[in-house]
Parts: structure tokens; sequence; C-alpha cells
């Protein structure tokens, strides 16, 4: 039966309530909502270890919760499981491709496989190749396709039929940054020509472009959700950016930072800037003079709208890309 035998039905893409699924010890997931409307980017944010990959293979198919239910297009995930599987694809459950193949051959197997005439099948496996910037590589065997090129094969073959709904399981680890925003642009293409995402990702700033809704996952559980906007609201309208004179004064910044400002300040990746938010502006003075009385000297500072980052740091008490405890999560590879 092809992926066209089934159409989506009503106006949500995933309804899911109380999901539930522990391993040995470990609750994966601990009671996860999630509400997609069609036609939108869905973006499910938090660390390692905070249940994103867990919850995406419940809504799969690829694991059977263990508590709640989930309705895919207003069928049931589990009772309606080969429905499911019909209108949607998922990243990284093509993993398992044939090393001896080329490019070309796995995507054409792939769409073959999906019920694509051998004509649609190499029609489409062209036209991916070329977006995923592969086309050059189309003849070559994938056991001499680096990392990172397997990583766009693998995003191509999950959208060889273009099916209604897209899991895309953090489609740019990995990748660096131009084919990174190649695959923003595919993502906002997929939406406008009909399909529904469901992205998760670590990387804040991904969902701040992407998502029309995010939901902020830690330690199993929702604990946000709303638009970019609503929640870095959650923590003000403003954030303070400072640039520091010395990197080694960084950890005494941040203590500083708690004492006065009464938040948790985010340490950039670019060495010796930081952010906070800034909740009330009078309490900014009384910072910068304990900064100055204690020796912390300033090079730049700035005020601009919070970060998503910062509001993750407010909501979870850590920055999104900590490394939480190992989840023993079912993988899509």
């Amino acid at each position: 039966m092809t992926p066209a035998a089934f159409s989506p039905r009503g106006e949500l893409a995933v309804e899911a309530r109380g999901l539930v699924k522990t391993f040995g010890a470990n609750r994966a997931v601990d009671g996860v909502d999630l509400t997609v409307r069609t036609g939108t980017v869905y973006g499910v944010l938090g660390p390692n270890g905070a249940g994103k990959t867990t919850t995406i293979s419940m809504l799969a198919t690829l694991l059977r919760p263990d508590a709640g239910d989930a309705r895919i297009f207003g069928y049931d995930v589990q009772r309606d499981a080969g429905i499911v599987r019909q209108l949607i694809g998922v990243t990284g459950q093509y993993a398992s491709v044939d090393e001896t193949l080329s490019a070309t051959e796995n995507l054409v197997l792939f769409g073959r496989l999906l019920g694509l005439g051998r004509s649609e099948a190499k029609r489409k496996a062209d036209e991916l190749l070329e977006e995923f910037s592969l086309t050059d590589a189309a003849k070559r065997p994938l056991k001499k396709f680096s990392g990172g090129m397997r990583r766009r094969l693998d995003l191509a073959a999950s959208l060889i039929a273009q099916p209604p709904l897209i899991f895309l399981d953090e489609p740019t680890t990995g990748l660096d940054p131009r084919t990174r925003n190649q695959m923003w642009d595919t993502i906002r293409r997929l939406v406008a020509d009909g399909s529904t995402v469901l992205l998760t990702t670590q990387y804040l700033d991904e969902a701040d472009q992407l998502a029309d809704r995010i939901a902020v996952i830690d330690t199993g559980r929702v604990v946000a959700e709303g638009t970019a906007d609503e929640l870095k609201a959650q923590i003000g309208t403003t954030s303070l950016q400072l640039r520091l004179e010395d990197p080694t004064d960084t950890d005494a910044a941040l203590r500083t930072i708690r004492e006065i400002l009464g938040s948790h300040g985010v340490l950039s990746p670019e060495a010796a800037r930081i952010s906070a938010p800034m909740a009330d502006a009078d309490r900014v003075t009384d910072l910068l003079v304990s900064l100055r009385d204690r020796g912390i000297r300033l090079t730049e500072m700035s005020v601009q709208k919070p970060t998503l980052d910062e509001v993750f740091l407010a909501i979870t008490g850590h920055a999104s890309a900590d490394e939480a405890d190992a989840e023993l999560e079912g993988s899509l590879a």
C-alpha cells in the first residue's frame, strides 16, 4: 500500500496526552503532552537525556508507550500503527543503508520501497541530491562518504515521499553552517508545500528561527510551551549583554549577576561574553557598581531582547547544551 493510501484528517497533526516511557529505573518520558497543528513547525527543545528522542520514537510507533496515548492525524499510534507509518517520515530511520550502493541507488531503492515508479523514484532522488549538495557524489558508494555527507543523505531519504508529517530528530547535528542553513531552507519549503514538521533540537537559535511553537522538555517533562516570544516574555522583555576585559573574571562576574540581579547569567561560546535576563532595569546600576568594586572590568555593555538560551536557563536551572545523565532511549538509527 502506498503512502498516499490514507489521508490526514483533522486540524491536529499530533495529539499526545500523558506519554510515559521507562527503561529500568529511568523514567525517560514522564507524562508528556503535545499538540501540533497541521502545517506548522513545532520545536521540541531540550538537552541530551531530556526525553526528546524517546518521545519521537513513541509518536513514530518505534516504541510502545508505557502509559498515555497519542494520535497522528487522528490515528492512534498503537491501534493504527500501520496507517501512522504511512503518514510520517523520520530522520535516522534510514541509517542502515547499503554501503556498497551509490547515493542515487540508495535513494531510488527507498523510493521504490515507498511505492514510487522507477522513473519517479529516479527523478525524486536527483532532486534531493541536488537540494542537499550531493550531486557531485551521486555515483560514489556510501562507504566513501564523510559523516556529514551521510547525515545529509539520511535526511534526503526521509523526504523521498514527502509525507504529511516529518519528524526531524536533531537534523542539523554535525552539519557545517552552510549545510545547516540549507536544511533550514528545506524545512521552510516542506511546510510551505503542506507538510507538518516536528523538530527536536539542542540548538536554541534553530528553534527560534524555525518553530511556530516550542515545547521545552527537561527530565522527561514538558516544563514550558508557547511561541518563542511567549517563552522569552516569561523572563522579561530585555537582556543585559556584558563583555569582560579579562576572561578569568567570568566566574566572579556570574556570581555577582546572581547576587545583584537574582538571575543566572549565560556564558556565550564567544569567550568572556555574558548575557542575563533583566527584569528590573534599576538594578543594572547596582550591578555595574558591584562589578567595579570587585575589580571586574567591562569592555562592552548593551541591552537587547532575551535569547532562548536565557529562557531555557531560567526555566530549567541549567544551560541547554549541558549533558544530562544518559537517557536509555530507543534509537532511531
